[in-house]
Order: structure tokens, then sequence, then C-alpha cells
């Protein structure tokens, strides 16, 4: 695995302040590089911890193009319009991560009561930036890896929701999705 987007090397300096499961916190006694841990994880199945630990090691705007995709993956023709909105303003920010693009993803967000895989993207893509105040008079810097815990949150979200039997191939499928945007690709060619 050649995480070539993450700049971190060591997997505890990522871990830092993390919260993980027992079994998963226990493979960092060994010191892993970043991608031995990944694989660990992987390895044993500790799906969650992976998706916590790779959310927290992307850049933001590779981590929010995660995020955007996982939520792409639950769309389907009876997804409300408001959901697709969420998406795409996060997407547009991806693209093209300007202050305007992302002051959009807020309200968007607030619109789907933050119950959806698309309001959590569209919150990773607001908490990205360097002032998360919903008002332009006050200005409220981000905790630096905010927009992972949205990213979380729409990656578990997105993996969860619909048919319980497919939460673990979900979870696969989202994981190989992220490793390879880490590694350089978009994370579309995974299927």
């Amino acid at each position: 695995m050649k995480l070539t987007k993450i700049k971190q090397a060591n997997a505890l300096a990522i871990c830092q302040g993390l919260e993980f499961e027992e079994q998963a916190t226990a493979l960092l006694e060994d010191n892993p590089t970043t991608a031995d841990y990944l694989q660990q994880l992987l390895e044993q199945k500790l799906y969650p911890d992976a998706v916590r630990f790779l959310a927290h090691a992307l850049p933001k705007r590779e981590a929010t193009w995660w995020a955007c995709l996982c939520a792409r993956n639950g769309l389907n023709d009876k997804t409300p319009a408001i959901e697709v909105k969420a998406i795409e303003l996060a997407e547009a920010w991806v693209y093209k991560p300007i202050e305007d693009n992302r002051r959009l993803t807020l309200p968007a967000a607030e619109a789907t009561a933050y119950k959806t895989a698309a309001s959590w993207a569209a919150m990773a893509a607001f908490w990205s930036g360097d002032d998360i105040s919903p008002v332009p008079q006050a200005v409220i810097p981000p905790e630096e890896k905010l927009y992972a815990k949205a990213v979380i949150g729409a990656v578990m979200l997105a993996a969860t929701q619909g048919d319980a039997s497919k939460v673990n191939e979900n979870y696969q499928l989202f994981l190989q999705q992220g490793i390879n945007i880490a590694s350089g690709g978009d994370g579309r060619a995974v299927q």
C-alpha cells in the first residue's frame, strides 16, 4: 500500500487523541507504519476503526471527496433532492475549494437535518475551512481535525444504512475507495 496522500508515515502520530476499540489500540503497540496499521485493521475486520483512522489520516479535500463517494453510493431514484444537492455542493468545494463554495455546504447540511451521509459529506466540506462561524461577523476557527469527524459520520452512515446484510461489504468497498484516494487515485475505479 503506497499512501502517497498521507503525509504522516507513523500510525501512532495519526492516532493521538483518537478512541479505538481495544483490539485496534493493541495493534499500535508495535509502532506500525500508517500503511501497516491500516492493513492490520482491514485484516482483522476492524472496519469502523479503519474508517476513523483513514478519515484522520487523509487531507481535508481527499477526506471530503471520500465522504462524497460513500454518500453517493446510497443514492437512488427515491433520494430526496436536498440530499443530492448536499453531495453536489460538497463535491463543488472539492473540485474548487474556495470560500464561496465551502459556505454553501452549511445550509445544505442543515436542510438534510444531519441525518444522512449526504449531510455529513456537506459538513466535512464546511468544517474544512478556516472559519466555521455561521455568521460573517464572527470568526470561529475549527478544531484541526473536525472535518474528519464529519467524514467518519458520512462513511459510517453510508455503510450502515439500508440492507443490514451488506454492512461489511459496504465497509470493504468504502475503505478500498479511501485507500485508492490515499494512494493518489480518485476512488471511483474501485467497485
